[in-house]
């Protein structure tokens, strides 16, 4: 199965996860969404299957190109 890197493309805070470990995602599904400037700003999915990690925590700052979840499908 293929393993698909979801990166941040801000900088900023986790604000909520909305899709922990184990479920299914489609292509442009939010992730988690990211807070900064007072903008909250969603991490899609480029993949569909199953997040297998989420690398960040809600209240953990973030960067622009971090690494915050993975996707098998």
């Amino acid at each position: 199965m293929a393993r698909t890197e979801v990166v941040s493309e801000i900088t900023g805070k986790v604000w909520k996860i909305q899709m922990p470990e184990g479920s299914q995602v489609a292509v442009d599904d939010s992730i988690l969404i990211v807070e900064s400037m007072k903008m909250e700003i969603p991490v899609v999915s480029t993949a569909a299957g199953r997040v297998v990690e989420i690398r960040v925590e809600e209240g953990d700052s973030v960067e622009d190109g971090q690494v915050v979840a993975v996707i098998e499908g």
